[in-house]
């Protein structure tokens, strides 16, 4: 099976990390005190969480994610394997081109089509098989 790291290594730029956490306004103020400052907060019923997303350097973010729902999928997420790093982002030009062109290679996907993200990102999610081991998603800046 191809690995997504072969199937999309060329077209990808390192866009964000996604952090989660159990108690937001407290992993603001230890992100705030790390240096990191204005973090946008963004609600995501659909997904059922809170974010927070912070400017990392000259191109990356960090996202740290709540669950706002006890049966949602973060909060499931959470409840195996506690707070921590989630997912790591890459951002890509054509999210809909790009998960057909992965489709084609043999790489599995969580998502076929693109959901909403923070930020109004457009995201969609390679599964952890692909690649080994880590969830990744895919980031569509819409402008």
């Amino acid at each position: 099976m191809t690995s997504a790291a072969d199937a999309i290594t060329a077209r990808l730029r390192l866009h964000h990390v996604g952090i989660v956490v159990d108690e937001l306004d407290a992993a603001e103020a230890r992100y705030h005190a790390l240096g990191f400052t204005d973090g946008e907060r963004f609600p995501v019923p659909e997904q059922a969480i809170e974010a927070i997303v912070f400017r990392a350097g000259d191109g990356g973010w960090v996202e740290l994610i709540s669950p706002t729902d006890p049966e949602g999928p973060i909060a499931r997420y959470m409840a195996k394997r506690g707070e921590g790093m989630h997912h790591v982002a890459y951002q890509v030009g054509d999210i809909v081109a790009e998960l057909q062109r992965l489709t084609a290679a043999g790489v599995r996907l969580i998502d076929e089509t693109p959901r909403h993200g923070t930020h109004g990102w457009t995201i969609a999610f390679i599964h952890p098989e692909s690649t080994n081991g880590v969830l990744t998603e895919l980031v569509q800046v819409n402008s």
